[in-house]
Order: C-alpha cells, then sequence, then structure tokens
C-alpha cells in the first residue's frame, strides 16, 4: 500500500551522537523518544529513541518480530502512542496526550502492497493525494513528480500494465508527490524478485537523495539496509541493539547478534589467557575481556585469507598449533570449493586440540577452487575477527 499526505514537513541537518541505546536529538526532520508499544501486554518496542535528519536515509533492521515496523507505525500515525514522544520538523505530532492522524504529520507511506487504484490512470494514481490544489496544477504536479522516478511518458497507462518495478516507482511517486518532510517505507522491494529488487532500489535512493527527504525504511536484508542507509538501527526484541553508519556495524559490532545479523559467520570456542585467545590460526587480541573469560571468536568468511602450504598436496592435512608464531598462518584441507560468480566459497576442514576438527568456510574474490583435499595456509584479517563473551552470544 502507498499513502500521500499533502501537508509537508521538513527539517534541518543535524549532529547526532549515540549513548547508550538513545540518540541524542537536535533538530530532526523526524524524532522517536522513548517508544515503547505492547500489544496484549507483550511489549513490541522497548524503549528506543533515534532521529532522521532530512536528506538521510536511516533503516530499521532487524529479524521478523523484532519491533521495527511497530516503530515506523508509531512514527506514521497509524498506531496510536502508548509511551514516548514522537516530533516532525521539530513539532510534536504524539506525546504529551497529543496524538495527530496520519494526514496531519507531512509523511509519506509506501508499504509492500502498492495499492495502486486500478480504475485510474498512472497520472491520476500520483495526483490522488493531492486533492486541495486545483485540478491543473495536480495534473503539473503529478507528471513532474512522475517525470522523476522516469515514469512520466506511462502517465496514461494502468496499473495492471506494469511491471511490479514501475509499480513500485508509482507508489513512490504518489508518496513524494504532496512533498512530504518525511518519507516512510516498510518493506518496499520484498516483492520484486532479485535482478528487479537491485534495480529498483538504486532508483528509489537516488530520487530520495534528490528530493532531500529524511526517510526511515524498514527492512530484514541487511545488504539491502548497507546499500541504501546513512545509518543503520539493528532491532532485536524490541531493543535497539546498535545504531550506526554501515562500515561501523560491519566492522565494529558492539555484540554477536549484530555481527552475525551481516552475514555467515564462523564460530570459534575459547578462554582468554594474557589478553589474547587462541585460535588454529594464531591468537587474537581478546580485548576488554579478562583472562579466564569464555569467549567466542567470530571470523567472517571473507577474513579467512588462504594461500597454497608447502606440502599443498592433496590428502595433506591440516594440524592443530600449527600457526607458524602468534600471528601466523594456521593449516586447513579443502573439502568443496564453489564459483559463486564474484566470488569463491571453499569448504574447509581444520584440526583442533584433543582431535576434534572444525568445518568453516572462506569467501576468496574471483576464482579460485582448489582440489578437494589440497592443504592451504590460513591467516586471519583481524579488522575482521571478533571477540566476544560467550554468555551475550544468541
Amino acid at each position: 500500500m502507498a499513502l500521500a499526505y499533502d501537508q509537508a514537513a521538513g527539517g534541518p541537518r543535524r549532529q547526532a551522537a549515540l549513548s547508550g541505546s538513545a540518540l541524542e536529538l537536535s533538530g530532526s526532520a523526524l524524532e522517536l523518544e522513548g517508544i515503547v508499544h505492547a500489544y496484549d501486554g507483550v511489549e513490541a518496542v522497548r524503549g528506543v529513541s533515534l532521529s532522521v535528519a532530512a536528506g538521510e536515509v536511516v533503516c530499521l533492521l532487524g529479524p521478523s518480530g523484532c519491533g521495527k515496523t511497530t516503530m515506523l507505525r508509531v512514527a506514521a500515525g497509524l498506531e496510536r502512542l502508548q509511551q514516548g514522544r514522537v516530533a516532525i520538523a521539530g513539532r510534536t505530532v504524539a506525546g504529551g496526550g497529543l496524538d495527530r492522524p496520519p494526514e496531519e504529520r507531512g509523511v509519506g507511506l509506501v508499504f509492500q502492497d502498492y495499492a495502486l487504484f486500478p480504475h485510474l490512470s498512472v497520472r491520476d494514481n500520483v495526483a490522488f493525494g493531492l486533492g486541495r490544489m486545483p485540478a491543473a496544477e495536480r495534473r503539473r504536479r503529478a507528471i513532474e513528480v512522475l517525470q522523476r522516478v522516469g515514469l512520466a511518458g506511462l502517465a496514461e497507462a494502468y496499473p495492471h500494465t506494469l511491471s511490479g518495478g514501475q509499480q513500485q516507482r508509482v507508489a513512490l511517486a504518489r508518496a513524494l508527490a504532496p512533498q512530504p518532510g518525511v518519507m516512510l517505507l516498510d518493506e518496499p522491494f520484498s516483492g520484486l524478485d532479485t535482478r528487479l529488487r537491485d534495480q529498483v532500489r538504486d532508483e528509489t535512493l537516488h530520487v530520495l537523495k534528490d528530493t532531500g527527504t529524511a526517510t526511515l525504511l524498514v527492512t530484514h536484508d541487511p545488504e539491502e539496509a548497507m546499500f541504501m542507509a546513512d545509518r543503520i538501527a539493528v532491532m532485536r526484541a524490541g531493543r535497539l541493539e546498535q545504531l550506526g553508519a554501515p562500515a561501523d556495524l560491519y566492522y565494529a559490532p558492539t555484540n554477536a547478534f549484530v555481527a552475525a545479523f551481516f552475514g555467515e559467520v564462523n564460530r570459534l570456542s575459547g578462554t582468554v589467557a594474557a589478553g589474547r585467545v587462541e585460535t588454529p590460526f594464531g591468537a587474537v587480541d581478546a580485548g576488554p575481556h579478562l583472562d579466564g573469560t569464555a569467549v567466542e571468536v567470530l571470523i567472517r568468511p571473507e577474513a579467512m585469507r588462504l594461500s597454497p602450504a608447502p606440502d599443498s598436496a592433496p590428502g595433506a592435512d591440516s594440524a592443530p598449533g600449527a600457526a607458524a608464531d602468534q600471528g601466523g598462518p594456521g593449516r586447513a584441507r579443502v573439502m568443496a570449493a564453489r564459483m559463486l560468480g564474484r566470488s569463491s566459497l571453499v569448504h574447509l576442514d581444520v584440526a583442533v586440540g584433543g582431535g576434534g576438527r572444525l568445518h568453516l568456510h572462506a569467501r576468496v574474490p574471483g576464482r579460485f577452487l582448489p582440489a578437494e583435499g589440497t592443504s592451504l595456509a590460513v591467516a586471519l584479517d583481524r579488522a575482521q575477527t571478533f571477540v566476544f563473551a560467550r554468555e551475550a552470544t544468541v
């Protein structure tokens, strides 16, 4: 469904700092402070605060049921505020006994179901939310925004004649037509096939940036969030786990949940000794964890740097403790290697102390297809290797 409301709002850019799980708010286009929301006594959102600046795209990212769509619906006024405050362009629209309806908030909405009116042309669908304008002005504005999304040539077409990607752009145009200060998008690309989704995401991002609209986007797809967002808010079980730029969340996750949510990780267990944790590929820095702490080491597949071992003939086994030194490479034996297009995925068998074995994955750019049984040297990229207390993992 796509809705557009005709009260424009805007807001100046601002600098924001995250303190704990709350964002310090100043001059934002959209502000959500201390939002708490429950359904039948079960809290779906638990004291979440964040803001979106004019021209900024913020993604709410998390698994199903984490509260991200509830946050968006509270911002839109589709769910009545239970606790907290919502402000748009510095004006409180919900909180302190006030709860303005969606049409008074100056927001544009695009949902998974675009809900285009089948009996109206593309132009008339876009002009639907401009009822207060004179007819000629409505037509002019509809064509103007259709040009922005690259669909002016289909103004007289009807929704059933359009592709899924074109329908999505019509829904976006309808939401943009009233020039809202805030755009709220709930999984808007989920109904598109993979190739079309990439194209439409790219087009949508450029339109949003060109218009300078503050955007809050809900998604469960970490790649989509990293592609679209200036900042990402990762949610779990109604709480904000981490908020920051995509690179910060990828390279400096605050816990194992955030690290693993952005892609596959290899998991190794260990205990901190002398400020380090031993792995089959050398010791890694344990960070703030005290000696004796049981920890889990998370290693991204692309952090596994592979190279031929001196005895790399098929059949050569890996040996526990084979690291050349504290930071040197260890050994692994190839179980399988598969080409995935832009990268290759190598399945590795690694021997550990006590006769145990680990099955790990390494991802290598381009084509890298060593034969099964080949022995490889493995070194770790420490920037993509993370250590967390074991009890904190999920």
